[in-house]
């Protein structure tokens, strides 16, 4: 589908600026914006509805490499204490 809209001069800058300091162009950093739209009008409330967000973005059991998360956790944590030893 094609829409041709105008907009203000300014905020046709404005967003170019944006797009390009995420490396898009301007056509795809507008529909990137009108994507996460949604995220931002129905940000969870409670954890549960945290949970099913994740769930539904596929961030839930994404890293099968990880078979332990609570060492993972201590390994990450050991790692950034003593990153300035090495």
């Amino acid at each position: 589908m094609k829409i041709n809209i105008e907009i203000p001069k300014e905020l046709e800058q404005e967003l170019s600026q944006e797009a390009s300091q995420i490396n898009l162009s301007l056509s795809d950093y507008v529909i990137h914006l009108l994507l996460t739209r949604k995220v931002l009008n129905e940000t969870p409330k409670t954890g549960k509805d945290l949970i099913a967000y994740w769930q539904q973005e596929g961030l839930i059991n994404c890293r099968s490499d990880i078979k332990n998360s609570q060492e993972y956790a201590r390994q990450i944590r050991y790692e950034a204490e003593h990153r300035n030893e090495i």
